[in-house]
């Protein structure tokens, strides 16, 4: 099963938006989003390949997979339990 079929809880389009904006949204949609709930990004800024990693280490959330398509950065975010 590819991180594709994994069914989401919400999700975060980023595209388009440059360094702190992706991250900055993606604090907002968590914080929105249930406990151990799962949050799809999509962005087209590089500096979300070292960004949302370390957001997710840093606020313990879980980065259950990434993936690059033709420029678009794809990441799949499990909302810490409570």
């Amino acid at each position: 099963m590819s991180f594709a079929d994994l069914p989401v809880d919400g999700t975060l389009d980023a595209t388009g938006l440059n360094c702190p904006e992706p991250v900055m949204m993606l604090h907002q949609h968590i914080r929105d989003l249930a406990p151990g709930g799962l949050l799809k990004v999509i962005a087209t800024d590089p500096s979300t390949r070292r960004d949302i990693p370390k957001f997710c280490v840093f606020l313990d959330h879980e980065l259950v997979g990434q993936q690059e398509e033709a420029g678009t950065y794809l990441y799949w975010i499990r909302k810490k339990q409570d």
